[in-house]
């Protein structure tokens, strides 16, 4: 990797690293589909991003803080991938085994281990674990039993601690929550089906594996119900709710991880269960619209930059049906990549920008 590359590395990871922010959730449909669905945050500007096709037999280098000489791998499996900053880098992506996996911003919480060059063979960076998974597994179980045998290190500059934990799925619908401690790897089952970032999906304690903070802190809402709030006598004073929807009053409303988690798994367990896979990617949209973060609110006022909207992309993936849907903050029309449609055996490794061009199409009704 060029300089320049480890640059903006740093850049988009570490320095501005407050910025970047991700929402997780997941759905089974009544026809059996598993369904897994994010956003991916960046505040500062465009983050470049891109689709990537990977083919089966691809050899794959992983980079290390000394550039492109880490462990060497070849693709087992078919991938369709969204990348970001560059096509090695994907972010999150699903495999023709069925296997899906994705990479969410965890700051001050995780470790790696240290780059130690002598190691390099076994050595990939956690920018670039999510490929490594892809292309040779094809269940969480798989991943499981072979996370603890490779060094996952970060490419940050010295002093810059920029962590990521990874949510991975298969297509039975199991589905965990990886997180590197200490240089360890630690596996969670992830019941509740919604990620977002720190604290740690447990907090982690010195040298344990803590406990489950997230579910924990949803104890702080045991008061919230779908539907609406029944009358209340207050002194001889009836109280009315004022709309529909008062049974979710309290709810935390601000963009903050912890907030977004507790947001997100009322939002996933109030949610009907649909009757299709294309009716729940629908709704998994339609739900994470949610979470979209307007540009302006993590800045000082005027000081914004000119993007539509912190939220660069959201992706739904079709664990069953072999599907990855994406659509953006410059287009918010929907697009599918079917694996149905590639012969892994014969098509190119390949990448191209999410977007092709930067703008929403209006569709204009005409009046006769």
């Amino acid at each position: 990797m060029k300089k320049s590359g480890f640059c903006l590395i740093i850049f988009l990871f570490g320095a501005f690293s407050l910025s970047r922010a991700c929402t997780g959730i997941s759905f089974q449909s009544k026809d059996g589909a598993y369904i897994q669905a994010r956003t991916i945050e960046w505040g500062e500007g465009m983050l470049p991003s891109e689709y990537v096709i990977i083919p089966r037999g691809e050899k794959q280098v992983s980079y290390t803080p000394a550039g492109k000489k880490g462990m060497v791998f070849e693709t087992r499996y078919g991938i369709i991938g969204l990348a970001i900053v560059q096509k090695e880098f994907i972010a999150e992506g699903l495999n023709e085994a069925g296997l899906s996996a994705g990479l969410f911003y965890f700051p001050r919480y995780g470790s790696y281990e240290a780059y130690d060059s002598a190691q390099r063979e076994k050595t990939i960076s956690d920018l670039q674990l999510v490929t490594w998974m892809l292309s040779r597994f094809a269940t969480v179980a798989e991943v499981k039993a072979a996370v603890g045998k490779v060094r996952i290190i970060g490419l940050d500059e010295p002093g810059v601690t920029s962590t990521v934990h990874w949510r991975i799925g298969d297509a039975t619908g199991e589905q965990v929550v990886l997180e590197i401690i200490d240089g360890k790897p630690y596996f969670y089952d992830n019941e509740i089906g919604v990620l977002t970032n720190s604290p740690g999906f447990p907090w982690h304690l010195t040298n344990s594996p803590g406990f489950p903070w997230h579910l924990t802190n949803l104890n702080n809402y045991v008061n919230l119900f779908p539907g609406g709030a029944p009358p209340q006598q207050l002194a001889g004073v009836k109280l009315n709710a004022f709309g529909a929807g008062s049974g979710f009053l309290g709810m935390p409303g601000d963009v903050t991880p912890p907030s977004r988690f507790v947001r997100a798994a009322f939002y996933k367990a109030t949610a009907p269960r649909l009757h299709t896979a294309e009716e729940t990617v629908l709704q998994a949209f339609h739900i994470l619209n949610n979470f979209d973060i307007p540009i302006g609110i993590e800045h000082p006022l005027g000081k914004a930059p000119d993007i539509p909207s912190a939220t660069q992309w959201t992706s739904v993936v079709d664990l069953t049906n072999r599907k990855v849907y994406y659509k953006t903050a410059y287009n918010n029309t929907i697009r599918c990549l079917d694996m149905k449609d590639i012969d892994f055996s014969k098509v190119k490794y390949q990448s191209y920008p999410l977007d092709r061009q930067k703008e929403q199409p209006i569709e204009k009704i005409v009046i006769s």
